[in-house]
């Protein structure tokens, strides 16, 4: 584990949102802004954006894209052997199919006791997918042989503190407790196992491993705080608590502890001054929102204590440590350590949050929704589990019971305009365009319209409406997001070139693609945008000069080379006109079928000389700097 992750408070991720509900609607990126041919393709990026697709997940290889079903159906009935079961079962760990990896693998031991290297991946398997029992069979035979493997101590220390047997918990947490994770696994739990007597002094001794990474200080302050609570000593928890509080007040972890610390001492004041601190910088975190909201309510009324137990340390100490792994994007040992916590604290619904943004990261969209239904109706979190529920039903393809579950949701929420705006990302994607404008205008009125991220909506609103043929509606939307958003590209770019396919403001219009293009100079869908700009107005040579760029930019994008080809035709350049177009054919998404057919007719009849729209006559503005669309630039292939 790199050090840099290890620096990292526990639970610090929500610092910057709410638990596993980062970058949720309508905090949405605003795709490429690219109306006309690009309009289809539009929708479905976009959408991807909103739906937060692009937030911490991996790239994945063509091969990991085949549903973990697929993988199953095909699998299972390969492995006849062991070698063959082992084979087929390392094929599905790398489709991100656990459940049928750890079948297979678990039918090769059955035929091959001794196989070489099947036991610690099934080990593996067997914990990412909640199989404590079989878990548990292949830890004590590792252990056999690895008395000090990590994992599989861990595990039997897990079971160990299930079955309340923490003197042989700590056992094993201690021969768990070897290079930076498990020292911090390790040792923390093996620390929280004396306050099960409970034992402060020795639980704060055993904690002292930790000094051994500077990296580690502020888990262990942390921890400290949490157990002194638990141990009833007040004092000491009160300085810990306000000491690492002060060191780091954006973790919404530390800061949900310390306000249950405060309320349940009486210190309700001090308790609301740290809940509006962290809300400060993360207005919209549900948990802690709505513990200012009990607090102000009730403020004679004391929760219960955050941690009631050992075994609850232990789990908010993996919890912490999840955490920190999830910053550092190693999604599969956030797997295996979201569900030792689970194992120890099932009803820390966070920690079922987690669980599905780790799943969904790793691909497993269906294991994601599994684990975001955990989370219950009473929960603060429960709105977002649903709005997260009801794009990965739609990333699954099933689009109706997302938008039902939407509805539902919009019915019960009226004034989530984040409901709202998903809701009108799925219609819009599914193009109608009716039930998306009245989405998006049910979001907007939810909000402040001075509000900046409101921008958003009406950016999306506007590209309803011109889609519907509401052009005077949709010109007013993109310039209303213009005014809370000045400069912002991708507006810019589809207005300035949905001005240049009807005719309008000429001048103004190819101002606005320039900008969007020097605000952005290497987005190849924008600096398309600039070279059809171009082209339109008949300025060929331009045209050909931003087109190569943008398919240097993006090679394999039929749009772009489709455009590319046309410049080519109309400088002359004919061969390197239909090279482009054949190019265009082969690319990568396939090409719209409408777009197909527009090229094999070009490759069969080439494209007419029809008369350009006029250049506008007023002079341009001067620039202190070339514009970076004005500045060629050899393409890169």
């Amino acid at each position: 584990m790199r050090m840099r992750m290890l620096a990292a408070l526990p639970g610090l991720r929500e610092s910057r949102a709410g638990p596993g509900v980062r970058d949720m609607p309508p905090q949405v990126s605003a795709g490429h802004g690219r109306p006309a041919t690009w309009r289809n393709r539009l929708a479905a990026a976009s959408l991807v954006a909103a739906l937060g697709v692009l937030l911490p997940i991996q790239p994945m290889t063509a091969q990991a894209r085949i549903t973990p079903e697929d993988t199953a159906l095909r699998l299972l009935d390969i492995g006849t052997t062991a070698a063959g079961s082992y084979l087929a079962g390392k094929y599905a760990m790398r489709q991100r199919d656990y459940e049928a990896a750890a079948q297979l693998l678990e039918r090769s031991l059955q035929l091959d006791p001794r196989a070489p290297g099947v036991v610690p991946h099934a080990l593996a398997l067997f914990i990412s997918t909640g199989d404590w029992e079989g878990a548990e069979a292949l830890a004590r035979r590792i252990v056999r042989s690895q008395p000090r493997h990590r994992l599989a101590r861990m595990v039997l220390g897990i079971m160990a503190v299930q079955r309340n047997r923490f003197d042989a918990a700590r056992g094993h947490f201690i021969k768990a407790a070897a290079a930076p994770i498990g020292v911090l696994s390790g040792g923390m739990l093996a620390a929280w196992t004396w306050l099960a007597r409970p034992d402060l002094r020795e639980g704060l001794e055993s904690l002292k491993i930790l000094d051994s990474y500077p990296a580690f200080a502020a888990f262990r302050n942390y921890h400290e705080a949490l157990m002194a609570d638990l141990a009833g000593h007040t004092v000491r928890a009160a300085s810990t608590y306000e000491r690492a509080w002060r060191e780091n007040p954006g973790s919404m972890r530390l800061t949900y502890a310390y306000g249950n610390f405060l309320r349940r001492q009486g210190q309700v004041k001090k308790a609301l001054a740290v809940y509006r601190r962290f809300l400060r910088e993360v207005p919209d975190n549900a948990v802690i929102r709505a513990e200012l909201e009990q607090a102000q309510e009730a403020p004679d009324r004391k929760p219960p204590a955050m941690i009631r137990n050992a075994r609850d340390g232990m789990a908010e100490a993996l919890f912490s440590l999840t955490s920190a792994l999830m910053d550092e994007r190693s999604f599969d040992s956030a797997l295996l350590h979201v569900r030792m916590t689970l194992a120890l604290r099932d009803d820390l619904h966070v920690a079922w949050m987690l669980l599905g943004e780790i799943e969904e990261a790793l691909g497993r969209r269906a294991q994601a929704l599994q684990a975001y239904r955990q989370v219950p109706p009473r929960h603060p979190l429960h709105a977002d589990a649903q709005l997260r529920s009801a794009r990965v039903l739609y990333l699954l393809k099933r689009t109706d019971e997302a938008v039902r579950a939407l509805r539902q949701l919009t019915k019960q929420r009226p004034d989530d305009d984040r409901a709202l705006a998903l809701l009108g990302d799925i219609l819009r994607a599914e193009k109608r365009w009716q039930e998306a404008t009245e989405a998006y205008t049910a979001a907007i009125r939810s909000l402040d319209k001075r509000q900046r991220r409101s921008w958003r909506l009406l950016y999306y609103r506007g590209i309803t409406y011109e889609r519907a043929g509401k052009w005077e509606q949709a010109e007013r939307d993109f310039r209303a997001a213009l005014d809370l958003e000045p400069g912002q590209p991708s507006v810019l770019n589809y207005l300035g070139y949905s001005l240049i396919e009807r005719g309008e403001k000429l001048q103004e219009a190819l101002d606005m693609v320039r900008r969007a293009v020097q605000a952005r100079p290497g987005d190849g869908y924008i600096i398309d945008s600039l070279g059809w700009a171009y082209f339109k107005l008949g300025r060929y040579e331009d045209a050909v000069r931003e087109l190569e760029r943008a398919v240097s930019l993006m090679p394999t994008d039929p749009v772009i080379n489709d455009h590319l080809g046309d410049a080519y035709w109309m400088v002359g350049r004919r061969l390197e006109a239909r090279f482009q177009w054949r190019h265009a054919l082969d690319g990568r998404p396939s090409p719209e079928p409408e777009l197909k057919r527009k090229i094999l007719d070009k490759l069969a009849h080439g494209l007419p000389n029809t008369p350009a729209t006029k250049e506008p006559q007023q002079p341009e503005k001067e620039t202190s700097a070339p514009l970076a669309s004005e500045t060629p630039r050899k393409p890169r292939g």
